[in-house]
């Protein structure tokens, strides 16, 4: 099983200032996670969702943290794919000369970056967003496959070189966020990794693997990407891990609080969310608010699903590294290939954030790396 951290470069009350800040702190929370043994960093893209996500030009950002770091792997999690975000000859462009600058230690997901406030601001049609996603998927695979490149559908492209060509061969590993069980399925189908979301919980995590061993059982290959398939399946795992476990649980729950008021506000309208004291019952707003949530849903007729309400669920790996670790034991029991990290949540200190770091680094993950070296 591999660890891995993921970035959205979230914050509270948002100056220049503090968005600044925000950057360089995730920059050292990712040079730790190297030294602490994580095998992986994920940096999202997502554009103009205030508070949410300010990681806006991913690219840069795991460029920075390439050249900081020599052994850690990047991941682009995720590139939004549909063409009004960005040429797809322009992200294996751009894909590949990080994978040579940082010796081949690259990782590509594929999002649709779908809220309306990111289609808004370049013009990307709803309708479009599915499929031309799948279509820059197979892009990128001719691009850097192909000595030359040479693509007639929705895009007419070449022929020509699309340079450099990555260090690995014959491309980086490719993902797809994956929120829905629809999308597992076609991320089997294409035969590309799976993102899910964790927030559900294991139970969740549980159903989403069952849906993508399913498919991958179920495919014929005729809709692969690639001829290289890549079957691995990363779970998200919120957690803040101090001695303190109950300022942890508290810590934890007030970023998750925060992440979810913010998804809520640009995914489905809900108001922006606010900073709250650290001392207030979390635990309780999240569930009063998952309640409400489910009401309205219900209301309107549209069943409460895990992807709608998931993201209230407070039952994590936020106390001491032994909750962490009894969390991660039930992730590693159905099948989770990588254990994906959220730490930096927008109300989350950064010196919480890198004792947490500290904390899986030197107890969670050495206990996972004995338990895979005894068997």
């Amino acid at each position: 099983m591999k660890f891995s951290m993921i970035f959205e470069a979230q914050l509270a009350d948002p100056t220049p200032e503090r968005e600044h800040q925000v950057i360089h702190d995730c920059v050292e929370q990712a040079v730790l996670a190297e030294e602490m043994g994580f095998d992986r960093i994920w940096a999202v893209e997502h554009h103009s969702l205030t508070q949410y996500a300010h990681m806006s030009a991913s690219e840069i950002f795991l460029t920075w943290v390439a050249a900081r770091t020599r052994t850690i792997r990047i991941g682009h999690g995720v590139v939004t794919m549909p063409f009004g975000y960005q040429h797809p000859v322009r992200v294996a462009e751009r894909v590949a000369m990080l994978d040579v600058l940082s010796g081949g230690r690259l990782d590509v997901g594929a999002g649709r970056g779908a809220t309306r406030q990111e289609m808004r601001m370049f013009g990307v049609a709803p309708e479009d967003t599915t499929p031309q996603t799948e279509e820059a998927l197979r892009i990128l695979a001719a691009a850097w496959r192909k000595p030359e490149l040479e693509w007639h559908g929705s895009l007419d492209i070449g022929p020509g070189a699309v340079l450099p060509r990555p260090a690995q061969t014959p491309h980086p590993p490719l993902f797809m966020a994956c929120s829905k069980h629809e999308t597992l399925r076609t991320a089997a189908e294409l035969g590309i990794g799976a993102l899910v979301m964790g927030f559900a919980g294991a139970d969740d995590v549980r159903a989403m693997r069952t849906v993508y061993d399913e498919a991958i059982a179920a495919r014929d290959g005729s809709r692969f990407v690639s001829t290289e398939v890549n079957d691995h399946f990363s779970a998200l795992c919120p957690t803040i891990v101090l001695d303190d476990a109950a300022r942890a649980l508290r810590l934890g729950t007030r970023g998750q609080r925060f992440f979810a008021e913010s998804i809520a506000h640009w995914y489905g309208g809900g108001p922006a969310p606010t900073g709250y004291a650290e001392d207030e019952d979390h635990v309780g707003a999240l569930a009063r608010e998952r309640d409400a949530l489910v009401a309205r849903l219900h209301e309107a007729d549209i069943p409460a699903r895990p992807v709608d309400t998931g993201t209230y669920n407070a039952d994590h790996a936020y106390g001491d590294a032994a909750t962490a670790i009894a969390y991660v034991e039930r992730l590693r029991r159905i099948g989770v290939d990588e254990v994906m990290c959220l730490i930096q949540m927008g109300t989350v200190p950064q010196e919480v954030c890198l004792e947490t770091i500290r904390q899986w680094g030197e107890t969670v993950i050495p206990h996972f790396r004995a338990s895979a070296d005894a068997t």
